[in-house]
């Protein structure tokens, strides 16, 4: 069942670079109750995943980006620019974090 979304802030933007998204720390942290210093630390761990997927057709032009942590997730819908247009938390089956290399 999915949670209620929380209101968008006109501030909220995702940086589009030539290696991919950025999203601000304090977005998934807070997304996942998280203090934003840990995030990334949780990201090179594996234990907050993600997934990346473009838009088509009718969704052309946006992206669809999930993030897994526990048994939670959060999906952003943005837009070319980066803006925020839409995010959703909702719950999952917990995912296993990649073994070490």
């Amino acid at each position: 069942m999915e949670q209620p979304q929380t209101p968008l802030d006109a501030t909220d933007r995702v940086a589009i670079g030539p290696d991919g998204f950025i999203v601000p720390a304090e977005v998934l942290g807070a997304a996942f109750t998280l203090p934003a210093a840990d995030v990334p630390v949780l990201m090179r761990a594996g234990t907050i995943t993600s997934r990346l997927e473009q838009g088509q057709d009718d969704d052309a032009g946006t992206f669809r980006l999930t993030f897994y942590h526990g048994a939670q997730a959060l999906r952003l819908i943005i837009d070319a620019e980066g803006r925020i247009l839409k995010r959703t938390r909702f719950p999952v089956t917990r995912r296993t974090p990649p073994a070490p290399a």
